[in-house]
């Protein structure tokens, strides 16, 4: 039964590729073996019951073997949608989307999945911290060599030793070949050694093996530590003269090479063939995972505060918060006034929680009414690894949790895949960035961002805020928690003039804070050049808009309210402001080490530098 399976999962996986003229069947073949045993083990149907096993692919080019089980096992993909594999509009894209019934989360660039992996575990053990400890699903990740040489990888299962993830189980693809051929050229790390000093259990298999893949599994079930599965394979495995050839990973077997592999392993020769005792032992898994399931309902009881938790996590529950407390009327860096933020958020949202990259002190992150949530709190120390930090907020997310991440902004660049990937699957994810500007002074031009806003605001689904002050602050959050989409905040590390009395309404991105309507010019600020804007503008027939979200402003904000000479004005190389104004005032050049003020002056951002140009 289990070699029919697998045989099944090869063999369609090949016709996609074949059919598409595209793909990878090499690790498609190498896998199916595993991925027919672990169909055997892993709870998981097509319900999303809330303890249900997470399967995660960090291998995304591994797709066409991920649609053929969830084919079989009775997801919701058709097998018209795997005739059309990597053609416009399939459900069966080249690498795997959450639009797919069944996938977990985009995995994007090699590791990423990892990492995610690493996420799904952290936010289980969270929530079933809540629940009574009552959740006990496991989180299995597939991964290959590629993922393992990417530095995101070890940043995620260092943490992984940290929170003692006993519920995430590796399976390590160690067939050895990459692109380019043989992988000791270019990667020859002791993986066994490497993960033992991490804190992992540690299992070496022969990948093809069904009793030696069983038996590994079993041993993960009751695992005190995360688990790692070394599994030997052949990549292209059954693909005859080609098996364990580098010409397997990116390109197609054809249709002579592809008849030749079925008939050595006596499967039927027809396209696209649905054997019905393969897709019979699939289908179990689905029926197995009911009962399990249906029993779990049954033995769990939850308080009503318990159960509103789980609206939360479902979606079901709207992200009001109310921030009347906080004081508007003070002169905050936007930082200390976030951090406020933060806190009413954390004190009223069950499922918000988050951290730093060791930079809490600094980006002013930490929750101050909250343990770690090693211990049921909702503090995540993620220590210096920005690129993990991302990737694993991006699982939480996907599980149903609120999480934000913060570090400095000029530090973002680590996070970029990891922030493109939330926008590309529209995450409630919140990526928390301070030290925003030239401002940072001492530093210097190694800290201090120039380009990275702009950066931010160039990715589609993104919506970056930049507040200037308290009041402004919470209006971004309030904007942010309403939106099916992850945000950015950019922050500054100095105090900054409280302008507004009130909270202002930036549902359209922008607003004026200073409007007159036969006004010669309107100049356009974020952040801490707002209040210099005001300066430029006092005595004046100026009118002055902050724009803390420019997407926002970008879709919704009537543009013909802009008066005479447009003028922007932003301590960073906002080009993208050109859209709208006829002048910019910004920085043509990285940064310098110098005192804040003495900064600013020196690159322009002086009231009576920029009035003389006027």
């Amino acid at each position: 039964m289990l070699e029919k399976m697998s045989n099944n999962l090869r063999f369609l996986s090949v016709d996609m590729i074949n059919r598409a003229n595209s793909g990878h069947p090499g690790v498609a073949m190498g896998l199916s073996d595993i991925l027919a045993v672990l169909s055997t083990k892993i709870n998981l149907n097509t319900k999303n019951h809330i303890n249900r096993d997470r399967l995660v692919f960090s291998g995304g080019h591994a797709s066409s073997l991920i649609y053929s089980f969830l084919h079989l096992s009775g997801f919701n993909l058709s097998l018209d949608e795997l005739k059309n594999f990597r053609q416009l509009g399939s459900l069966a894209a080249g690498h795997p989307e959450i639009k797919t019934h069944g996938v977990e989360i985009d995995t994007g660039p090699l590791g990423q999945g990892i990492a995610n992996a690493v996420g799904f575990a952290m936010a289980a053990k969270f929530a079933s911290s809540k629940l009574n400890n009552s959740l006990n699903h496991k989180i299995y990740c597939l991964c290959g060599d590629g993922d393992l040489q990417e530095g995101i990888s070890y940043e995620a299962c260092s943490l992984a030793n940290v929170h003692n993830l006993n519920n995430l189980v590796l399976i390590y693809d160690s067939n050895e070949i990459s692109i380019e051929g043989d992988v000791k050229q270019a990667f020859r790390d002791d993986i066994k050694a490497r993960f033992n000093s991490v804190g992992f259990d540690v299992y070496t298999i022969d990948g093809h093996n069904f009793d030696e893949i069983s038996k590994a599994l079993e041993m993960t079930k009751n695992a005190e530590r995360p688990s790692i599965i070394i599994a030997k394979t052949k990549i292209g495995k059954g693909a005859c003269e080609l098996e364990g050839s580098e010409k397997t990973h990116g390109s197609p077997l054809g249709a002579e090479l592809a008849l030749k592999a079925k008939k050595a392993a006596n499967w039927n020769e027809e396209e696209f063939y649905i054997d019905s005792e393969a897709k019979n032992g699939f289908e179990k898994m689905c029926k197995r995972s009911d009962g399990y399931f249906a029993s779990w309902d049954k033995a769990n009881k939850f308080s009503d505060e318990q159960l509103e938790f789980i609206a939360y996590l479902e979606g079901k529950k709207d992200l009001n918060v109310d921030f009347s407390k906080l004081d508007l009327s003070k002169n905050y860096a936007t930082r200390d006034s976030n951090h406020a933020c933060l806190n009413e958020i954390a004190k009223q949202i069950p499922t918000f929680l988050g951290g730093s990259a060791d930079l809490a002190p600094s980006n002013k992150t930490y929750l101050k009414d909250y343990a770690d949530i090693r211990n049921g709190g909702k503090n995540i120390a993620f220590g210096i690894r920005e690129h993990a930090m991302g990737a694993i907020i991006n699982a939480m997310a996907r599980y149903g949790l609120h999480p934000f991440c913060a570090t400095f902004l000029v530090f973002s660049d680590y996070l970029k895949p990891s922030i493109r990937l939330a926008a590309l699957m529209n995450l409630k994810a919140f990526f928390v960035f301070s030290h925003d500007s030239i401002g940072v002074g001492e530093d210097g031009p190694t800290h201090q961002p120039i380009e990275q806003i702009s950066t931010l605001r160039n990715i589609p689904n993104l919506y970056t805020f930049r507040p200037a002050d308290m009041a402004e602050n919470i209006a971004c959050w309030q904007v942010a928690l309403k939106l099916n989409n992850p945000s950015a905040f950019t922050l500054s590390r100095s105090a900054l003039p409280s302008l507004n009395t009130s909270i202002p309404d930036i549902s359209k991105g922008a607003y004026f804070i200073k409007y007159s309507d036969n006004a010669e010019a309107t100049i356009i600020a974020s952040g801490s050049e707002v209040a210099l804007a005001l300066e430029v503008a006092k005595d004046k027939n100026i009118n002055v808009l902050s724009m803390p979200c420019f997407e926002l402003f970008d879709k919704e904000f009537d543009k013909s309210l802009l008066k005479g000479k447009i003028i922007g004005i932003e301590a960073a190389r906002s080009y993208e402001l050109y859209k709208y104004c006829d002048e910019l005032f910004i920085m043509d050049s990285f940064g310098a080490s110098g005192k804040e003020k003495d900064v600013f002056k020196y690159f322009g951002f002086d009231a009576e530098k920029i009035k003389e140009k006027l």
